[in-house]
């Protein structure tokens, strides 16, 4: 398929876990990429790799989304190059585990940056750019931490269930615009997040559950291009999300402190 024949579709934490694997699946689709992480190197090795499956052109922007500004410089790069992106897929985040008090500011408030002020800030920039497509889409990922309070992830659930209302409310604002709002939320992924919040202890049971990058992708693409409004991948995660609905909510925050004590 030839590749000026569909816009471009911006992803963040394009470079590693679940973000590399909506890459390839938009590919797959004929899409060409523009690839927004921090590490350069995964990038233009990503970059590559994709011109020479896919034959899609798929330029790269190396940068720490966490930073003030940002955002508009993600922006500033799509309009210098006259791109056209029809899809936005805010993938970047990150959790930081750990008692709320004992746990880094610096961390925290970082975190909150990038899983709630980047997808806001993303999102508003590029609306006017997606909006000159014919149908455009918005890909918002979240987490099934987005449905209950969880104690030692504390500010991550609670950045997750930002990201929920703010993708539903989002879309309701677009109702009746060419541009399609999804709010996409996975359970644990084999994507090496446990090890980066601090999650150590709790990898072998993860292990138990983890679904696999690309078959998250896969559904999280479908239910974009489908035009959901919010999907929970996974059997034992859609049950879980509805066991927090109806059961107490002291004790699901007590039996998720139990599993994810430290």
């Amino acid at each position: 398929m030839n590749e000026n024949s569909k816009p471009y579709a911006l992803v963040t934490g394009a470079s590693k876990g679940i973000g590399k694997s909506i890459v390839y699946e938009l590919a797959k689709q004929g899409y060409p990429l523009l690839l927004v992480a921090r590490g350069e190197d995964e990038l233009k090795a990503l970059s590559d790799d994709l011109q020479v499956k896919y034959g899609i052109n798929a330029p790269i922007l190396s940068i720490d989304l966490s930073l003030a500004g940002a955002s508009l410089t993600v922006t500033n790069w799509i309009k210098m190059n006259n791109y056209p992106v029809g899809v936005l897929v805010n993938n970047a985040g990150y959790g930081v585990w750990g008692n709320f008090s004992e746990s880094s500011l610096t961390d925290q408030l970082g975190m909150m940056q990038l899983n709630m002020n980047v997808i806001v800030e993303l999102s508003h920039l590029l609306v006017p750019i997606l909006s000159q497509e014919k149908q455009a889409y918005i890909l918002n990922i979240s987490s099934t931490a987005a449905y209950q309070a969880v104690p030692t992830l504390a500010v991550y659930s609670a950045t997750k269930a930002f990201v929920l209302s703010f993708t539903r409310a989002l879309r309701f604002e677009l109702g009746k615009s060419s541009i399609s709002v999804t709010c996409f939320s996975p359970g644990p992924v084999d994507t090496g997040f446990a090890a980066r919040a601090g999650l150590n202890p709790f990898n072998k049971m993860a292990e138990k559950f983890n679904m696999q990058p690309d078959e998250v992708a896969k559904m999280a693409v479908k239910a974009m291009f489908s035009k959901k409004s919010e999907v929970i991948p996974g059997f034992t995660n859609i049950i879980s999300v509805y066991a927090n609905r109806l059961l107490p909510k002291g004790f699901i925050e007590k039996t998720a402190a139990g599993i994810y004590k430290i």
